[in-house]
């Protein structure tokens, strides 16, 4: 299909620049109606006038800024997007910030928690906001953007590592809960992206963000990183019905087979694949005692 969204209307958060800009705008070019929100509303602005150029007759791109993290603006910005879409289809939690970064006994506290603030709370407000809409509608998506800190430890990155992991469990442990009202969950991986994010970790220098870190960093930097359209792509199917049934799963934009993952749907539902589990010993081969 070449407007899989044809008809669907989505918010979209952080998505004022960026990764949130791009899925935004694949969400409009695939038929979607988009409400898109940040907290810099000068930002967001100028991003909606770029979103909205591939909209045609019919298609809705409205922006609400709104600080995620609070519970208030999240309340706002739900009414907001009920009103100004009588079916609210797809929720896309892209919003985030990489938090300090240096040893974890060094940064700022404060710093520390408003990234899990972010990451984590804002997504889940999100969710509270929104799902009593998609129950009584009986569907909908809910999309979460992850990430390497989700899946391997990050020195140095600890509360951007935590958080990441933290959204990926949630994700699990919700589409379980919401399974019965045909809504599905997922977590997006979209790659090591050449964003703000790591402008951060530069920025930081190797004194702060370790050296091992930093020089991945530049050599990141250096090779373009991934392309922001891959997870975009990404977004696209598990926001449209070609991915019904698929949920509670983190799927990388990079590595994973998802432009065919329905071929695979039967396996995924009868297995942990593109879940974080614990690993055992009998996982590795090994005959410790125990399970």
């Amino acid at each position: 299909m070449t407007r899989p969204l044809e008809g669907r209307n989505a918010i979209i958060t952080g998505a004022s620049q960026g990764l949130g800009v791009a899925i935004a705008r694949a969400y409009v070019a695939a038929g979607a109606s988009v409400l898109v929100c940040a907290r810099d509303a000068a930002l967001l602005d100028r991003a909606r006038a770029e979103i909205a150029a591939p909209a045609r007759d019919g298609q809705v791109v409205v922006a609400h800024a709104a600080d995620v993290s609070r519970p208030d603006h999240v309340a706002r910005l739900a009414a907001a997007a009920l009103e100004a879409f009588p079916r609210l289809d797809i929720l896309v939690n892209n919003a985030g910030v990489h938090g300090p970064v240096g040893p974890v006994e060094e940064v700022d506290w404060d710093e520390w928690v408003r990234t899990l603030a972010i990451n984590l709370f804002g997504s889940v407000l999100m969710c509270r906001a929104l799902l009593p809409h998609f129950k009584a509608h009986r569907g909908g998506k809910i999309l979460q953007l992850s990430g390497g800190g989700a899946t391997k430890p990050m020195p140095h990155a600890s509360a951007y590592a935590a958080s990441k992991a933290a959204v990926v469990r949630f994700v699990e442990t919700l589409a379980a809960e919401v399974c019965e009202y045909g809504i599905d969950v997922n977590a997006i991986a979209p790659g090591a992206l050449n964003t703000r994010m790591l402008d951060e970790v530069l920025d930081a220098g190797p004194g702060r963000a370790g050296q091992a870190f930093y020089d991945r960093a530049v050599q990141q930097m250096a090779a373009g990183g991934e392309s922001l359209e891959k997870g975009a792509a990404l977004a696209v199917f598990l926001g449209s019905s070609a991915s019904d049934g698929i949920t509670g799963r983190l799927v990388s934009a990079i590595w994973d087979p998802w432009e065919t993952l329905n071929d695979y749907r039967d396996d995924l539902l009868r297995s942990d694949v593109y879940t974080l589990r614990r690993i055992v010993p009998a996982d590795r081969g090994l005959t410790w005692p125990g399970r």
